[in-house]
């Protein structure tokens, strides 16, 4: 069915949400979505990059055009590509088809791109418009530019909790606080990640399966923290890690009879230094993660671990399930533990922050707020 858009925003909104149909799916690049319209902003076409090293947005959508594109106007959630990779160069794509106006999100910051999609349209004689949206093209893309730029993947922490913020009673029981269909919006985000993280008393107490409960796009590789590598060999995690990729982290001093036995289970055992507490660096760990290309974790638990990673400000993105029950009680656990901040925050740390009703549990989730490559909120933000 035919369909006008009243403006150029509206045009990029739908480019943005056909993006969004990737995640998971394309990883480690970019989602991306692309909209060709003619001159009374009439839709002619669509598409979006749809699986890794599959075609790019535009060329899906200038393939569903065909000769209708000569003449007419891209809206297109990122800079065309320039260089030949698993795909030919998008912009030479763009060019070939004869589209005279391209609207772009935002810029490229892949290094083999950066600029040069856009030089290489304008060069042709294209009308070359930047900016349209870009705020939310930079929150739909932050994973694959934290990949770029920090060289790690981006973090999104998961917990549940009562509501008087606990993760846990006193004695440590805690299946379950969260109820079914928050539970399967977990399994959901399972399902586009590269890696689920807990830590070594998560694994212990709780002996998780880790899974996408109906698989997702992706098979995430389970990851467990853990510097005494002493991960039960009699755990459903080693139980299965030949089905699914297991992984520890472990110190350097773990004992070579734990660390062989893991290993000899299909267990991969990734050894890295401890401070003088025997705790493992977070920010190791995501180096290690981003060089096998990583883009999106999850840390589902515990306390500790979450609050290691706040406390090196490597959280980028909250899932926090509110249940109504109180469980109470000092020595009950909280969910993010380690030093903490020493005063409350003067404004909001999270930007566009939703919540949701997930049968009877609230479910809120939102980015930290920061710029696009990590840094600190600016006062225009």
């Amino acid at each position: 069915m035919a369909h006008t858009f009243p403006n150029d925003e509206a045009a990029m909104r739908r480019a943005l949400e056909l993006a969004g149909r990737g995640l998971g799916y394309v990883e480690p690049n970019p989602p991306v979505g692309a909209v060709i319209v003619d001159k009374h902003r009439n839709l002619i076409a669509e598409g979006f990059h749809e699986r890794f090293g599959g075609p790019h947005a535009e060329v899906n959508a200038l393939v569903a055009a065909g000769d209708r594109a000569r003449g007419q106007t891209m809206f297109v959630t990122l800079e065309p590509c320039c260089h030949t990779g698993k795909t030919g160069p998008c912009s030479r794509a763009v060019i070939e088809a004869g589209i005279k106006r391209v609207v772009v999100a935002m810029r490229d910051p892949a290094p083999h791109v950066d600029g040069g999609g856009l030089s290489e349209l304008e060069a042709a004689g294209l009308e070359v418009v930047v900016g349209l949206c870009e705020r939310e093209a930079r929150e739909l893309t932050a994973p694959f530019v934290t990949l770029i730029s920090e060289k790690r993947p981006w973090v999104h922490a998961k917990w549940a909790m009562t509501l008087d913020g606990k993760i846990a009673s006193r004695t440590g029981h805690s299946q379950w606080i969260s109820g079914a269909e928050s539970r399967q919006v977990v399994h959901e985000l399972r399902g586009r990640m590269d890696a689920v993280i807990v830590g070594a008393g998560t694994a212990a107490a709780d002996d998780p399966q880790l899974t996408a409960r109906p698989p997702g796009p992706r098979t995430a590789t389970r990851i467990v923290i853990d510097s005494g590598a002493m991960l039960s060999l009699e755990s459903k995690l080693v139980a299965t890690a030949r089905e699914v990729p297991v992984l520890v982290f472990a110190g350097e001093k773990a004992g070579a009879e734990r660390v062989a036995a893991l290993q000899a289970a299909r267990v991969e055992v990734i050894q890295l230094p401890v401070d003088g507490a025997s705790h493992l660096d977070p920010a190791a760990v995501l180096e290690v993660l981003g060089r096998r290309q990583m883009t999106n974790v999850l840390i589902e638990g515990g306390g500790g671990l979450l609050g290691s990673f706040f406390d090196r400000d490597l959280i980028d993105e909250a899932h926090v399930f509110v249940a109504p029950k109180l469980v109470g009680g000092k020595d009950a656990i909280d969910p993010v533990g380690g030093e903490g901040l020493a005063t409350i925050p003067s404004k909001s740390q999270f930007r566009d922050f939703s919540i949701k009703q997930t049968g009877d549990d609230v479910y809120l989730h939102g980015q930290r707020s920061r710029d696009w490559i990590g840094g600190p909120v600016t006062a225009a933000d």
